[in-house]
Formats: structure tokens, C-alpha cells, sequence
């Protein structure tokens, strides 16, 4: 997949609104080929940082190089880009197949060729030859996602920028549509560099997943790693549910939290010169017992359960022990009868665990 020089290159982006810098400081490379995610809590530049690439802004400082060219002061129309935005923007005065062709026959292409190439694109957007003389406003949702995304890949891109395209439409479309999204990549061999606030939407797409904060990119990795070797508490906890402890770092070298009166061995690892932080356990990681189980001995946590979540294949379970509440996640075929009330135990393998400094 990755090229001897990556397809698209930022270097130090920064994007200015009078004191404010949306964006500040970016630098990353974007290999062709390659499904890039970028997620982000609202404010965190990501939106702005998409419309500097597709042309629709300019940076303030730094440069954008597409296969090594500096492209910053190209315009949108001008680059070999497509955007399909949150919006999708076809034009509903228009049937699917002549939203699909507009692209093409800007360009001056025969007639002939805009249609064989609309009908290869709506086949690969899993859409039916018989939708060509349909009109767009009559089309479902997902059925104007998949227009959109048509129209996108018959201007033969060599990327293709999405804006939150699924955000609209309900959870059993958007799952489909997350899948045929990969699958197209996949089949076409595009760049696709895609913006969410779906962290499942991110995980399920993405080849590299980048997650940005005050307009900085807090961490670039693939989905795996940013799940699993968070670089800093922030992406911790912004890429799923988590249990915090506050500690402090005991004489004995163990980990003592004063609210639950425990202490815990620590990860291997620990960040240097760690006195005082959180210690953070994902709820999949947390074993649950029933009653007072001793064999974890003083690494267990006595609790009460209070309440559980079917969440399809798992189980989570809400465990309240003294001022805290953690949550616990089991797969449901390996779950046994609980009842809130029951007094449980909870324990974790020190590996499974993450330390950070206040």
C-alpha cells in the first residue's frame, strides 16, 4: 500500500482565525492507498483541517504537498480532489445518472463515455442500472449517500475527502455503508481521508486513525494501536469507555488509591518520575466474581452490582463500590446470572492497565 513518497504531506499546517489557531502546527504524511480517519471532539480543528486540503481554505503558515507538489494556493476546482460532504450537495434537479455524469461532462467527455462511466460507478456504489433515470429526490437516504458517492469516484479522483458522509442516517444504514465504504476502497485503490465523530465508525474504516485536539494531532496510529497504546490520557479516554482511579505512587512501589483505600501493582512501563496520576483500566479488561473472592487478595475490589446493559454480544455490567463506579464488559456467552444487589469482586492484570501523570 505505502509509495516511496507518500501522496499527500502536511508540513507545520497552522490555521489562524485572528488569535485563534483552529488548526496549529499539523504535520503528517497520508500514503496513497491508504482509508485515514480523522476524529476529534467538536472544536478540534478537524473540520477545518479537511477544507484546507480539498482547496475550499488556505493555511496561515506551513504547506500541503500532493505527490511532492506544494498545492496551498491551488484552488479546490483546480486539484484532483473530490469531496463528498455531510450535505452530499446533488443537485435535485437532476436524475441519479445526470448527477453522476456532471463531473465528466464539465470536462468536456462525450456522451457515450459519461454514460459507461456513471454505470461503472453506480455499480461499484451498489447501486442498480435502472436508477439512472431516476430522479435524486426521490431516492431514500442511503441511496443518496450512495449517489454521492458515485458522482465522487466518476470524477476519478486521486483522493477522496469525506465530511461526517453517514451522519444523518440511522445505525443499521450506517453499519452497511461503513462496510461498502471499505469495500470500495479496497477495490478502487483510492486515498480515501475521511472525518467522523464516530469513534465505532473510525475503528471499523480505518487503515490509520488520526485524533486531534485544539487543532494539534494528539496521536497518528493504526486502530489498534491508538485503542490499545494510547499515548496520552486524552485519547484514552476519547477512544472508549474507561475506569479512572486516582493514585499515587507508594513507598512499596505499588500504586495506592486513597478513595477505595486499595493498591495495585503497576504496568510495566510507568511514565518516568510518575508520583501522582490516574490509573485506567478499560471495562473488557476488569475480571467480575461473584461474592467476596479472596484468591485476588488485595489487588481485588469489593463492589455492589447496580445495573446491566445487553449490548448485543456483551454485557456491561455498572458495579458501585464506595464513592466510585466502574463499568464492566463480559461477552455474553461467557456471563452468568447477576442481579443488582449481588456483592461481586473485581480485579485486572497489571499489563491491562494504563498510568498517567496528572
Amino acid at each position: 500500500m505505502a509509495s516511496a513518497t507518500p501522496i499527500l504531506q502536511l508540513r507545520n499546517i497552522v490555521k489562524s482565525f485572528g488569535s485563534l489557531n483552529a488548526v496549529d502546527g499539523v504535520s503528517l504524511d497520508i500514503e496513497e492507498g491508504e482509508l485515514f480517519t480523522i476524529v476529534g471532539p467538536s472544536g478540534s480543528g478537524k473540520t477545518t483541517l479537511i477544507r484546507l486540503l480539498v482547496g475550499m481554505d488556505s493555511p496561515t503558515s506551513g504547506d500541503i504537498l500532493l505527490r511532492g507538489k506544494r498545492i496551498n494556493d491551488v484552488p479546490a476546482n483546480k486539484r484532483p480532489t473530490c469531496m463528498v460532504f455531510q450535505s452530499l450537495a446533488l443537485f435535485p434537479h437532476m436524475s441519479v445518472g445526470e448527477n453522476v455524469e456532471y463531473s465528466a461532462k464539465c470536462k468536456g467527455i462525450g456522451k457515450k463515455e459519461r454514460r459507461q462511466r456513471a454505470a461503472e460507478c453506480l455499480k461499484l456504489s451498489h447501486l442498480p442500472q435502472s436508477y439512472y433515470d431516476k430522479a435524486v429526490t426521490q431516492c431514500s437516504g442511503g441511496e443518496r449517500q450512495r449517489v454521492a458517492l458515485a458522482r465522487a469516484l466518476a470524477f476519478n479522483p486521486e483522493i477522496l475527502f469525506f465530511d461526517e458522509p453517514l451522519s444523518a442516517i440511522d445505525y443499521r444504514l450506517r453499519k452497511t455503508l461503513e462496510k461498502e465504504l471499505k469495500d470500495i476502497q479496497r477495490e478502487t485503490g483510492k486515498t480515501f481521508v475521511y472525518i467522523t465523530h464516530s469513534l465505532e465508525e473510525a475503528m471499523v474504516m480505518s487503515d490509520r486513525i488520526g485524533v486531534m485536539r485544539e487543532g494539534k494531532l494528539a496521536q497518528v496510529g493504526s486502530p489498534a494501536t491508538i485503542y490499545t497504546q494510547p499515548e496520552n490520557r486524552f485519547v484514552t479516554e476519547f477512544m472508549g469507555e474507561v475506569n479512572s482511579l486516582p493514585v499515587q505512587l507508594a513507598d512499596d512501589g505499588r500504586l495506592h488509591c486513597e478513595t477505595l483505600d486499595a493498591s495495585f501493582e503497576p504496568p510495566a512501563g510507568m511514565p518516568p518520575g510518575f508520583s501522582r496520576g490516574v490509573l485506567i483500566v478499560r471495562p473488557e479488561n476488569v475480571a467480575i466474581s461473584d461474592g467476596a473472592a479472596t484468591e485476588a487478595g488485595d489487588k481485588a475490589i469489593r463492589g455492589e452490582l447496580f445495573n446491566e446493559y445487553l449490548l448485543g454480544s456483551r454485557i456491561q455490567y455498572q458495579v458501585r463500590s464506595g464513592a466510585m463506579v466502574f463499568l464492566i464488559e463480559e461477552l455474553r456467552a461467557d456471563a452468568v446470572t447477576r442481579l443488582p444487589g449481588d456483592k461481586v469482586t473485581l480485579s485486572w492484570q497489571p499489563g491491562d492497565s494504563m498510568v498517567f501523570p496528572e
